[in-house]
């Protein structure tokens, strides 16, 4: 068969769809990458949330598949809401790749050793809400741009510090970079992230055969968990919030947390079980049980 792959043209999303790309031309498909300008990618002087949240960036891909312009997209899972345009469905998640967050800092010191009043570069409120309540004495400002540029104005000294996820650095050979690889148990990732996401037209059926045969089911019942616990919540890139799944003595263990933007409160949860979506809902339960709604809505 031969497919039309859109994808972003930020080195990272290269790299993910050309490892996808390798992935099917070894089972003998021919394909072709279809470079496509996000929202995301174009706008980079405001917030994230202000130009539609972490979906701006696939906002022009899915437009494409849905034209027929392209047959297949891949997305970093992390950036993929839990609700999608209607006529398309998730029908892959490839293996995961390391989960946690990076902190990259020019001197070298972990983040509880940062000195008091650095400054700390990440776009993610997410990032932003557990620096605040884990280091309040920090400064945290907004950081947007690909990997490349991020680095860059890190090294230029704008900031002390920045935090990137791991998983991407891996992909582009730069986790010699890393100061500190932040424990997932105390700095919680984002839902999804160091995942691919395969997206296609629910009516491609073709399509949907062979995307399938790249999903890696561990991975994918991690990850339902924690879609299951955002969808639940109904969070987005303006809330605060983060889950990370194992597989911990033959169950699923999901940690969550929801916060205020200033790190000023901060609500943890965890819980095991067998059935991914159930346990997404049970552990969202017990946050909203502890006013995350109240967090969630301011």
């Amino acid at each position: 068969m031969k497919f039309k792959i859109g994808t972003r043209a930020s080195l990272l999303a290269l790299w993910q769809a050309e490892h996808v790309q390798r992935r099917l031309e070894e089972r003998g498909h021919q394909v072709e990458l279809v470079r496509i300008t996000t929202t995301g990618d174009k706008v980079l002087d405001r917030r994230l949330e202000s130009i539609g949240g972490k979906g701006a960036f696939l906002k022009e891909i899915e437009e494409a598949m849905l034209a027929g312009q392209v047959d297949l997209a891949v997305h970093s899972l992390k950036d993929v809401p839990t609700a999608l345009p209607r006529g398309l469905t998730l029908v892959a998640i490839l293996e995961r790749a390391d989960p946690r967050d990076a902190l990259l800092a020019n001197s070298g010191k972990a983040l509880e050793s940062l000195a008091p009043g650095s400054r700390v570069g990440t776009s993610s409120l997410r990032r932003s809400s557990q620096i605040k309540s884990l280091r309040p004495d920090l400064h945290v400002d907004d950081l947007r741009g690909n990997v490349d540029t991020r680095i860059r104005r890190l090294r230029e000294r704008h900031y002390d510090a920045i935090v990137l996820a791991m998983a991407g650095l891996e992909r582009l050979g730069r986790t010699s970079e890393v100061t500190q690889a932040l424990d997932p148990r105390a700095f919680t990732p984002a839902v999804g992230q160091g995942a691919i996401a395969l997206e296609c037209r629910e009516d491609d059926g073709a399509t949907r055969e062979v995307a399938a045969l790249l999903n890696h089911e561990a991975s994918a019942q991690a990850i339902a968990a924690e879609r299951a616990l955002l969808a639940a919540l109904e969070g987005g890139c303006n809330v605060p919030l983060g889950a990370h799944a194992t597989r911990e003595g033959g169950a699923l263990h999901l940690r969550a947390f929801v916060a205020r933007p200033d790190g000023s409160a901060l609500l943890r949860a965890e819980g095991r079980g067998d059935d991914p979506e159930g346990l997404g809902r049970q552990v969202a339960g017990e946050l909203i049980e502890r006013g995350a709604r109240q967090l969630v809505r301011a």
